[in-house]
């Protein structure tokens, strides 16, 4: 049987007395990056890891598998978003984290409400932002992305083509990154209402065609509220307005 390997993870702790993961007075803040970003381009080079350690937390910040400094995927199983979750509670099993804060981005935030499904008891207050209600990548078919991606000859349809575009921005995580769209095809977002014990925030932008009719998820998580900002779906991540009320959200 292949052994799975371990999310590459880093962590930053807090400005404190305590620099145990599991010991602080408030629990760990875990950061879950999006589709072909990282845990340093999403949250370290946009400030939000400061902003978090400058507010008196721990941040736990992985590279989802296939992304970053993590493993790629040998095959979709290893990828979709069951096998992600697994990631995601290992990686607060080895920090000894029973129970984190999360400020999650796109599919973070997807894969977010998976982990809250999975062990409500280990999340507390989480902030979404650039949250999709729908899963974007049913829609795409792996033969043709893959072929894009390598720049074969392809009948991708236009979002098939947006996405071949940012996963060859990736260079040698692209193969990777295929699998991961087509793991996480298999298992698609399929939201039922929101396990968490503490209501979630949703951040979406004035021009994120992402979070196009995001009520319906909104509804589906009783007592959570929705902030509008400026931006896109990018433009949302660098927003400071994202950054200060999601280190506000985390530390109500």
């Amino acid at each position: 049987m292949r052994t799975r390997q371990p999310l590459a993870v880093t962590t930053y702790p807090s400005v404190g007395p305590s620099e145990d993961v599991g010991e602080s007075e408030q629990p760990p803040v875990l950061l879950v990056h999006g589709f072909c970003s990282d845990a340093r381009r999403s949250w370290l080079e946009t400030g939000m890891v400061t902003a978090l350690i400058d507010a008196g937390r721990t941040v736990i910040a992985p590279d989802l598998r296939g992304h970053g400094a993590s493993p790629a995927p040998t095959s979709g199983d290893e990828a979709d978003a069951h096998a992600t979750v697994d990631d995601l509670l290992a990686v607060l099993d080895a920090y000894g984290a029973d129970r984190v804060d999360i400020i999650a981005y796109s599919l973070g935030a997807r894969l977010t409400w998976a982990l809250a499904e999975r062990a409500p008891e280990r999340v507390g207050r989480v902030a979404f932002g650039g949250m999709s209600p729908v899963e974007p990548f049913t829609a795409v078919d792996v033969a043709e992305l893959r072929r894009a991606v390598h720049g074969e000859p392809t009948t991708a349809d236009p979002l098939t083509g947006m996405i071949a575009g940012l996963i060859r921005a990736e260079g040698d995580r692209a193969d990777g990154l295929v699998t991961c769209v087509e793991g996480l095809r298999s298992t698609p977002f399929e939201p039922t209402p929101w396990a968490g014990h503490t209501p979630p925030w949703f951040v979406v932008g004035t021009d994120d065609p992402m979070t196009r009719d995001i009520d319906a998820l909104v509804a589906a998580a009783p007592g959570s509220h929705m902030v509008v900002v400026t931006g896109d779906h990018h433009g949302v991540l660098v927003n400071p307005n994202f950054q200060g009320l999601a280190v506000l959200v985390v530390g109500r």
